[in-house]
């Protein structure tokens, strides 16, 4: 009996060291004096003996008695049962949940903490977005336009992100949100740009082709071809001479009649050819600010690569812009690329290029076969517009080709694509200003150029053209790439790996990499080109 009666007591001791771990009171034994008043809601109670334990409940409890007083006790935390023989069981112990009016003890009720980071300020809409984030690339090592992707639009004023399912647009099809009166312009364009013009709409009397579409077809109206057309010129003292005085520098192929036909002076010393380029979502590109390109020059680019922008007269507005259009980055706008090429390539004067080709500069041959007043593309009164705003018309709201913008982990092919250096010039994406016109405005631009000239070494065409010198060449966009048969300016590749091969001058670090990958990183990355 004294056994039982000492481990009676011992129960009693851990019900009331177990009742005061849950936040009770422990019961008063008899003969000890009243417990203590009650403290007003919402204070602490005063630690009891043992120190209070938050849930769950002590994690050494009172020993279990010996076995042979009662039978062993069950596997759980809580204080073993006492004997049944000494006192009825118990109730069960309180839930360990800490009362709700009880603060937490490590936390206790306080004024919410300011935020660390203070909210970001009002986003003002018509100020246009920073072009930095997007187009200046962590300088070390190779820096490209983070991120790649996916696109994160940059901090401030950025643009609209895109749909969950971006809409894909087919080659030759129109821009996705263009208004029913683009829509029309667009169509009315495309059968300008596909019009085939006669000597007697204007035609001539020197030429490389009779419409548009016939260089811009493949593999839809207003991509590439493998049509190409001839520069030439001459060194003179290092300095490259056009030879404007005999045609040049551009040679046109075709005429009226066979008196008129030009050839390459026999004294010519650079004689070039360059291929057609694909006019797929050159609205897009026409909408990028001048500022951005030039922030594209600005940025710091490892292995010699440099990069300037081309700075031309514009046509249109008589002001100082940025090329961007064709090989040399000689035209900055798609009114001035237009009329350009109306003259130029079908031998069609108009109001910003006026004065006709003299074949090989010989104005006798030109006063025999040029019978039509200049200039001979006239505005039309109604519309206001004449064939070459009708044709840029139709290249302004040309699609882009396809590209799905949504965040996705880089492929093995796109991260070597930067790691390798090829973003270095072939910036991924660019964006867009503001613009009045809504399929326009504010845009991601996937076209992987930089738009700046670069020295390319024997990678060139040795002809000085607007402001590019001899060895420069605009940065050739990539979009599209998988449209294509033939690469670089003047078609010497047939594949890609071909092209990469061939690259040189600013250049050439960047292929250097590319010819020590492994077959199988070198198999990703023409896979990765070959989606584009």
């Amino acid at each position: 009996m004294k056994t039982n009666r000492t481990f009676g007591f011992a129960i009693i001791a851990a019900l009331a060291l177990g009742t005061a771990a849950f936040g009770q009171a422990p019961r008063p034994r008899l003969g000890n004096p009243p417990p203590p008043p009650v403290l007003p809601p919402g204070s602490e109670l005063p630690p009891p003996p043992p120190p209070k334990q938050q849930p769950p409940p002590p994690v050494n409890p009172p020993p279990a008695p010996h076995p042979g007083d009662q039978p062993p006790p069950p596997p759980a935390n809580p204080p073993p049962a006492p004997n049944p023989g000494d006192q009825p069981p118990p109730p069960p112990p309180a839930p360990p949940v800490v009362p709700p009016t009880e603060p937490p003890p490590v936390q206790p009720p306080q004024p919410p903490p300011p935020p660390i980071d203070p909210p970001n300020p009002p986003i003002n809409p018509p100020a246009p977005p920073p072009i930095e984030p997007p187009v200046t690339p962590p300088p070390n090592p190779p820096p490209f336009p983070p991120p790649f992707p996916p696109p994160f639009p940059p901090p401030g004023n950025p643009p609209p992100p895109p749909p969950p399912h971006p809409p894909q647009t087919e080659l030759g099809g129109a821009l996705p949100g263009l208004t029913p009166e683009q829509l029309a312009a667009f169509t009315a364009g495309r059968e300008e740009f596909e019009n085939v013009e006669t000597p007697e709409t204007g035609l001539g009397p020197i030429f490389n082709n009779v419409s548009c579409a016939a260089c811009h077809s493949a593999p839809a109206t207003g991509g590439a071809s493998t049509i190409f057309v001839t520069r030439f010129g001459r060194m003179v003292e290092g300095v490259f001479d056009p030879m404007a005085d005999q045609g040049g520098s551009l040679l046109q192929e075709f005429a009226i009649d066979p008196a008129a036909q030009e050839v390459v002076p026999a004294d010519a010393t650079v004689i070039a050819r360059r291929m057609t380029t694909p006019l797929f979502g050159m609205g897009l590109v026409e909408a990028i600010p001048d500022r951005a390109i030039l922030q594209n020059a600005l940025r710091r680019k490892p292995d010699g690569v440099k990069g300037r922008a081309s700075l031309v007269i514009d046509v249109v507005s008589g002001q100082t812009r940025v090329g961007r259009f064709g090989w040399k980055a000689q035209q900055a706008t798609l009114l001035a690329f237009s009329g350009d090429a109306y003259r130029n390539e079908m031998g069609i004067t108009n109001r910003f290029f006026p004065t006709e080709n003299a074949p090989n500069g010989k104005t006798d041959v030109l006063a025999l076969f040029d019978t039509f007043g200049d200039p001979e593309d006239e505005v039309d009164p109604v519309t206001g517009k004449s064939d070459i705003d009708k044709a840029a018309d139709f290249m302004r709201f040309l699609a882009a080709p396809p590209h799905d913008a949504r965040p996705h982990r880089p492929t093995p092919g796109e991260q070597l694509f930067r790691t390798t250096g090829c973003a270095n010039c072939h910036t991924p994406m660019m964006l867009t200003g503001p613009n009045k016109i809504h399929a326009l405005d504010r845009k991601q631009v996937w076209l992987f150029s930089d738009l700046l000239l670069h020295d390319m070494g024997t990678l060139c065409d040795g002809v000085a053209q607007a402001s590019a010198d001899t060895t420069e060449m605009r940065t050739a966009p990539l979009w599209g790439l998988q449209t294509r048969t033939l690469y670089l300016h003047d078609g010497r590749a047939t594949t890609i790996d071909d092209a990469i091969r061939a690259h040189d001058g600013e250049a050439a670090a960047s292929r250097d990499r590319y010819l020590k990958l492994t077959p199988a990183d070198t198999d990703r990355l023409l896979k990765f080109l070959g989606s584009l």
